[in-house]
């Protein structure tokens, strides 16, 4: 009897970064059994190469340029309901891993260690688990033993994906009419969204707004 081989599993990269992307391509396709079938750099060209491929796996970047990887694993996960999401990103884990779980996603790893443990990771979501982080898996069971609710999490924590997305944008040095044609809103919409995070994080007014936007957006890079 013959035995059967199984086909490789096969995996998106989606990240609008050409040297990342190529260096996670290069990993995986030497890895026995998964093979990429498809690389995009940004929302529509994901969207055409999971809906052509049918990946088993969407390796996903949280900043597409000035589209959101967020919204992109929620229209995914809608359009896609058996692909495993696995985000690759450089953005805080604390701050970004509960809400692409929330989205749909199977796990997340900071680029930084990405090479080291994308292949642990891809293998861990291919079974249906979850991966992050040792000191982030604590961090959110720590939360859930103690009973922390949404009120006592930090400023940051408890703005809006939506909210977040614009507070990156204005920490990019991008104004209410940039931000709302990147995300295709209303200018009104963007300012309601401006007016919620300033509450939300005790800012006095714009300026404190954007410097602090800034400030954040820097420790990201």
């Amino acid at each position: 009897m013959t035995s059967r081989i199984s086909p490789a599993k096969r995996i998106v990269v989606i990240d609008d970064h050409p040297i990342v992307r190529r260096g996670i391509v290069d990993t995986l396709n030497a890895e026995k059994g998964l093979t990429v079938c498809a690389e995009a750099s940004t929302v529509s060209e994901a969207i055409a190469a999971v809906r052509e491929h049918r990946p088993h796996v969407a390796l996903v970047d949280l900043a597409l340029g000035s589209e959101s990887g967020l919204e992109l694993i929620k229209d995914l996960k809608a359009m896609h309901k058996h692909l495993s999401i696995l985000v690759v990103s450089i953005h805080d884990e604390t701050l970004y891993a509960e809400r692409v779980l929330k989205a749909g996603a199977l796990g997340y790893i900071n680029k930084q260690e990405a090479l080291d443990h994308i292949v642990a990771a891809i293998r861990r979501v291919l079974s249906g688990k979850v991966y992050l982080s040792p000191e982030m898996a604590d961090r959110l069971l720590h939360q859930m033993a103690a009973g922390i609710k949404p009120g006592d999490q930090s400023p940051l924590e408890r703005l809006s994906d939506r909210e977040l997305e614009v507070y990156r944008m204005l920490g990019q040095g991008k104004g209410t009419r940039e931000i709302a044609a990147d995300l295709h809103l209303s200018m009104k919409t963007i300012e309601t969204y401006r007016e919620h995070i300033k509450v939300k994080l005790h800012l006095a007014d714009s300026n404190e707004m954007i410097c602090h936007a800034a400030r954040w957006v820097a420790e990201q890079t």
